[in-house]
Formats: structure tokens, sequence, C-alpha cells
């Protein structure tokens, strides 16, 4: 079975076709919200694993988290039944790449980020350092961050565009074998169109109608992402630091799920 249908089924098919008969609509966007665990300590991640119980199947593990506890966290989060996304975006010379997506792999978790700034070369040397794997996580190439619009590029010598950088690291990420992607909702479409149905694209920079984008520059709503093309929705901060983050998971679901039923 392609990886792309055992993480994501329902991403598996092209997006023209129908919705999955007898599937609903709900289990749907929870099998593709991914909760970020963007707190300070072990405790709070697990608190916040447990109030959103039920609510979606993935949770992220990203620097601020993993700095405070290190592996450790991650464990509990897998024996709880989570998928884990893993978002340390790995950036340096290849064979030091290669060695921590192989420690990385060992943990258990289900995906896992480098920079595809990074180059061929260690794009490369991280997809070959998990071939053979029996279970191996997915490899998600950040292309750019939501935080950088044309003035931060321009800023470190990038004259791209967002867009056009985007595409760019895409088509270097299948060249070297990566099948998945990190980029924001608003390239999603476009390197949709690059990379075809099969590949993992996952959004971050998600944000309810309303919402406050706080550091994020290129964002966009649930519904609209999905609607694009993305696999898997990125929420952080509008459930983290919601009144009743249960409840405010709630308010994204539906609206994903509406987006998926359409």
């Amino acid at each position: 079975m392609p990886i792309s249908e055992r993480l994501n089924p329902v991403f598996a098919a092209p997006r023209s076709a129908p919705p999955l008969p007898g599937v609903d609509a709900l289990e749907k966007a929870r099998q593709c919200l991914i909760v970020a665990l963007d707190v300070r300590d072990g405790a709070a991640a697990i608190a916040l694993a447990d109030r959103l119980e039920g609510r979606c199947s993935w949770l992220k593990v990203g620097l601020e988290l993993f700095t405070a506890t290190g592996p450790a966290i991650l464990e509990p989060l897998l024996r709880r039944g989570h998928r884990v996304f893993l978002d340390l975006k790995f950036h340096d010379i290849p064979n030091t790449v290669a060695g921590a997506v192989r420690s990385a792999a060992g943990w258990g978790v289900h995906m896992l980020t480098i920079h595809a700034a990074g180059g061929p070369l260690m794009l490369a040397a991280a997809r070959e350092a998990i071939q053979g794997l029996a279970d191996p996580p997915e490899l998600l190439a950040v292309t750019v961050l939501t935080s950088m619009d044309a003035a931060q590029q321009s800023a470190i010598g990038l004259e791209n565009s967002p867009g056009d950088q985007v595409e760019l690291l895409g088509r270097l990420g299948l060249d070297a074998g990566i099948r998945g992607f990190v980029c924001s909702p608003h390239e999603v479409a476009r390197l949709r169109a690059v990379t075809g149905p099969e590949a993992i694209l996952v959004t971050p920079g998600i944000r309810p109608a309303g919402a406050a984008t706080g550091d994020q520059m290129r964002v966009a709503t649930p519904a609209e992402t999905l609607l694009r093309g993305s696999s898997y929705l990125v929420v952080g901060r509008p459930i983290t630091l919601a009144p009743d983050p249960a409840e405010a998971a709630e308010v994204i679901l539906r609206e994903m799920a509406e987006a998926l039923a359409s």
C-alpha cells in the first residue's frame, strides 16, 4: 500500500474523486487535522492531548516542546494512540541530516520534516536514510515558512516570489524522491498541480475566519485550504490558546467536514 494511502486514505485518490461512500465527513476531518502542541513542557502537552481526546488523530511536536522534553514526550503520545508529526525541520550537511533522520525514525513517529532548501544532495541523503525500514516515517520537505513574505525573502537574497520558490523547491524534492511537502495555504493549489494527487501536502498557517494571524504571513481558513488540495491541516494557536481547546477544535472540524463533503 502506498505510504500516502496508509497515512491518509482520504487523499489517496485524485482530488476530483467523489466522497468515499459510507465514510463520515467529520471522521475524515479528524483524520487530517494535526494539532500543534506548541507548549512549554511535557505536562502541558499531555494535558492538552487529554483535552483533545477523540477530536484529532494527529499531534505535532515541534522545536519548542522537543527542546523542553527531548524524545521522552513521544512515547506517552504514541501510547495514547496518536499519530505523531515530528516537526524539527532538519537542515544541515547531507551526512548529518541522514543520521538525524535515522535516529528520529527509530522513535516511531509517523511524519518528519526536513528543509527543502538543504538542496538535492541533502534531500536524497534523507530519503536514503529511511530506505529499507519496516515502517518509516513520511519525509516532508518544508518549502517556504508561512512567516515569510516577499520582503522577508528579499532580505535573505531570494528574489523569487514565495509561490515561485515553493514550486522550485517542490520540483527539487520530487527529483530527489521526496513525496511529501509543507507549504502555506497560498501555494498549496500550485504545489498540488506540480506534485499530482499522490503527494502528501501538509499546510500550516490555518486561521478560522476572524482569528488573529500572529506572526503568520500567508494564511487561509480550513475550508479554503482543503479545497485547494491540502492533505493535512496544522492548527496551533486557534486551538491551543482558546479558552476551551476541545470546542475550538470541534468548530474547525465542522468547517473541514463541510468542505470535505462538498
